[in-house]
């Protein structure tokens, strides 16, 4: 059975960083698309970034390109999220998620097939 476990979220001011784990068991992921996406309260889940767990290509939302990085640890079988210069906006719960998606549907959540749990991710101003 697959499991996604997300870790390393919490509250920070506006200007920090936080750096989410997503460890990930039970099935080989060689052929998938990892991602993380988020939701705050009262909007739709919304993609955030996402990579090739073979070839290693990423992908960002204009909104967090340039501050967040997305990586994989093949050996742990584990996913990163580091995010710096946070922003009040970027407050939400934060998922991981995978599947067999490529391009150019990696954006969309329902195109994976796992998820983890979620993690909050609070900004202070």
């Amino acid at each position: 059975q697959v499991q996604l476990v997300e870790s390393g979220g919490g509250l920070v001011q506006a200007g920090g960083s936080l750096r989410l784990s997503c460890a990930a068991s039970g099935r080989t992921f060689s052929s998938y698309t990892m991602g993380w996406f988020r939701q705050a309260p009262g909007k739709e889940r919304e993609f955030v970034s996402a990579i090739s767990w073979s070839g290693g290509s990423t992908y960002y939302a204009d909104s967090v390109k340039g501050r967040f990085t997305i990586s994989r640890d093949k050996a742990k079988n584990t996913m990163y999220l580091q995010m710096n210069s946070l922003k009040p906006e970027d407050t939400a719960v934060y998922y991981c998620a995978g599947g067999p998606v490529r391009r150019p549907v990696i954006t969309t959540p329902t195109q994976y097939d796992y998820w983890g749990q979620g993690t909050q991710v609070t900004v202070s101003s």
